[in-house]
């Protein structure tokens, strides 16, 4: 049951009523007296994330997410793009992950990384592999 918020009509003061959608909406106190409705905004939360640096806030808002886990890495891959977005087009993140990458495995790169293009070339023909 939503909540209705009162003022009284000459005091500075306020309550706040439990009443059914399909209630009148006015109170009236023991003493007979009209208490004036408060109109408020409407109080809602979005399910986004506002800080794309925080991994902890991005934890804690998909361990209850209901979805799919392609549902969590398309979350994950907005935050990837409100990074690159701040920095550049560079995610550096990511950037981090690919370069930690590339030192454990010997400067291996990884498949995904965007730096490591595959080009073949020969006298005839030049292909670059995706």
């Amino acid at each position: 049951m939503p909540i209705y918020t009162y003022k009284h009509p000459e005091k500075e003061e306020y309550i706040e009523i439990f009443q059914s959608m399909n209630e009148e909406h006015s109170y009236k106190c023991e003493k007979g007296l009209q208490w004036k409705r408060v109109f408020t905004s409407p109080q809602i939360s979005a399910n986004v994330i506002t800080d794309p640096w925080d991994k902890n806030t991005f934890v804690n808002e998909t361990k209850n997410m209901k979805g799919t886990i392609g549902d969590m890495m398309d979350k994950s891959a907005e935050l990837s793009n409100m990074r690159a977005e701040k920095n550049g087009g560079v995610d550096p993140v990511k950037q981090k992950y690919f370069d930690n990458y590339k030192k454990e495995r010997g400067g291996v790169k990884d498949p995904l990384d965007p730096s490591n293009k595959k080009v073949f070339e020969n006298k005839h023909i030049k292909a670059t592999l995706d």
